[in-house]
């Protein structure tokens, strides 16, 4: 493993300075070896998935989506699930509070996902009806519908339901999109049972003023600010400003992706998601607990760009590791 190059943390950087308008603690869903490498176009050895998994929980992050239980056909990158879980075993006793979510697609996928023992899953729906189509080859109704059986299967099962809803802010296909049209989609998956809903800036289009008036909008509909997540991907250049805006909005689930993996397979304009790296600097600087180590975690990305055998985006990483390439 390669280790982070002294300096800038020896110094005790970042410097906190707590806001006392944000969140004492944000939880960090992180979301790699799923969202991260389901858009590698090169397979990824199971061995190696599981290896950054345990790297991962190790450092401290309590929240990793390990799998999707989805069909090889449509997301080959995935097809090892079944061979990925047994290697995790033991890493929920040796890390108390860990939680290993899986993302199911459908009533078929839930079944694979009980008959591996898994505690949590997540179903991934759309608040646009063209990526719902190109997605799941349905409508966006249609679709809700198939999820129901899914959500209400898994909680009489006792797993907890994450929803994912995509192109919360702007579909490539669509343009702009409106915020009732995304609580409307939003507040069904949350009435049918999920206990949580993640949402998406899937082509990383979303700007601060953005995020404030769709997390308004979902309070003003009834939904408490903290059953929402935020996920951002930083194609332009915004996910850290709009993550701080929905820090200020009262949200502490926050998705990130390892040294920035990760994109989607459906939107070709989709680029990497906020990195982990980045998001654990900046909530470090604003004295945000975490439980994250930065070094252990710096060290586990660069670890896994060197076997990725490409350089990582993440800023903080490359500067943490005094590096711009891959790490042995």
């Amino acid at each position: 493993m390669t280790d982070v190059e002294p300096g800038v943390l020896e110094l005790g950087l970042p410097d906190p300075v707590r806001d006392p308008e944000l969140p004492a603690r944000v939880r960090i869903h992180e979301v790699g070896p799923r969202d991260g490498l389901q858009n590698e176009a090169a397979l990824v050895p199971v061995e190696v998935k599981a290896e950054f998994i345990a790297r991962l929980a190790a450092a401290g992050l309590d929240t990793v989506e390990a799998t999707s239980f989805v069909h090889p056909k449509w997301v080959p990158q995935l097809a090892d699930a079944e061979e990925l879980m047994p290697r995790l075993a033991g890493l929920t006793e040796r890390h108390p509070g860990l939680r290993l979510p899986v993302l199911v697609p459908n009533e078929r996928g839930l079944d694979r996902a009980l008959a591996h023992h898994a505690g949590e899953v997540a179903v991934f729906a759309s608040a646009t009806e063209t990526f719902a189509r190109r997605n799941l080859n349905r409508s966006a109704d249609e679709a809700m519908e198939m999820f129901r059986p899914v959500v209400e299967r898994a909680g009489e099962a006792g797993l907890p339901v994450r929803g994912y809803l995509s192109m919360c802010f702007g579909d490539p296909w669509e343009g702009r999109v409106p915020a009732e049209q995304v609580v409307r989609h939003g507040v069904r998956l949350l009435e049918m049972g999920c206990a949580e809903l993640s949402l998406g800036d899937t082509i990383g289009v979303a700007t601060p003023g953005q995020v404030t008036a769709l997390l308004a909008a979902f309070t003003a509909a009834g939904v408490p600010v903290g059953q929402l997540a935020v996920h951002f991907h930083d194609t332009y250049g915004q996910a850290l400003a709009n993550t701080l805006a929905a820090l200020r909005a009262g949200v502490t689930v926050v998705d990130a992706s390892a040294g920035g993996l990760g994109g989607c397979p459906y939107a070709k304009s989709a680029t990497g998601n906020l990195a982990t790296e980045d998001l654990v600097w900046m909530l470090h600087g604003l004295g945000i607990e975490t439980g994250v180590d930065l070094p252990a975690l710096a060290a586990t990305s660069g670890w896994m760009a060197g076997q990725l055998g490409r350089p990582s985006p993440s800023r903080t990483l490359r500067a943490l590791l005094g590096t711009s390439g891959p790490s042995a």
